[in-house]
């Protein structure tokens, strides 16, 4: 087989990914082949000596390029999956993480504990919405605001919600500021967080991502520190908040919390053990 991509006249889906082997990893060039080719991933291997139409021959050798160069897998076929459902991203949206979803897993035990109650739930920073919607899936009965300060995203966040059939509000709003006197049962938040000195940001997928998402002043801590501050009155008396933060940042967080007067303040791990999200409730006027 040729070394260059041009001289592969109509590969099959074996020698394409062969080629595409060469150059990205193994595991992104079947995903990649499988978008450009319009099939699943599961036809890779049962028939590769199926030939490539040239169509999906051009659209896959682009994507291969551009990941060899580093783009996101995400960008590149334009989903995620999260929580077990495929979400549309963008480079206007973060790409949706695992990690993520231990903030859905406490969301949901807290919820739990209130079963039968109306409640609302606030998702602040929605991105592609991906939090709010999953909230919403698993909990049909509840209502569910999400919140973003970019229309862009928003606009993601609402094709999502309705490809998923799911029931969301969606506000245009930097954090609180136009929620008026709205209070939440549950207010989740998974706000920039990384220092913008933090080396990370020069590896991998973040290079591409939308920097105000990822990025914040004070050590990665002051979209935190505004949202725990102000959480209080947006707060239901019994309520919850929920954030998620940096590995590093739990102790940070659970001191903000406690400053701004909430109860059973406490940090839940992800699934590498890492500290990944801190909460506490709003007393009750009975405490």
């Amino acid at each position: 087989m040729a070394d260059a991509a041009h001289d592969i006249a109509l590969p099959t889906l074996g020698e394409a990914l062969a080629w595409a082997r060469q150059r990205i990893d193994p595991l992104d060039a079947r995903i990649l082949l499988a978008h450009a080719a319009r099939v699943r991933t599961a036809t890779l291997l049962a028939y590769p000596e199926r030939t490539l139409p040239e169509e999906a021959w051009r659209r896959f050798r682009d994507l291969v390029t551009r990941r060899a160069a580093g783009e996101p897998v995400a960008y590149l076929t334009g989903e995620r999956e999260f929580y077990g459902r495929t979400f549309h991203v963008s480079p206007a949206v973060l790409i949706p993480r695992p990690d993520t979803e231990t903030l859905v897993d406490v969301a949901l035990a807290v919820a739990d504990q209130r079963a039968g109650a109306a409640l609302r739930i606030l998702d602040l920073g929605t991105g592609s919405g991906c939090i709010a919607i999953t909230l919403a899936l698993e909990l049909p009965h509840v209502e569910v605001v999400a919140v973003d300060r970019s229309r862009a995203a928003l606009l993601i966040a609402l094709h999502n919600a309705q490809r998923l059939g799911a029931s969301v509000s969606f506000v245009e709003s930097d954090w609180f500021s136009r929620l008026g006197d709205e209070h939440f049962d549950l207010i989740v938040a998974n706000p920039p967080y990384l220092a913008e000195d933090d080396p990370h940001l020069n590896e991998g997928d973040l290079r591409f991502e939308p920097r105000q998402a990822l990025v914040e002043q004070h050590e990665g801590l002051a979209a935190i520190a505004r949202i725990v501050a102000e959480a209080p009155r947006y707060l239901a008396p019994g309520g919850w908040l929920l954030c998620e933060h940096g590995y590093t940042q739990g102790y940070a967080v659970r001191g903000r919390l406690l400053d701004a007067g909430l109860l059973h303040v406490q940090t839940w791990r992800d699934l590498a053990g890492h500290e990944r999200v801190s909460g506490g409730r709003k007393r009750c006027p009975n405490e």
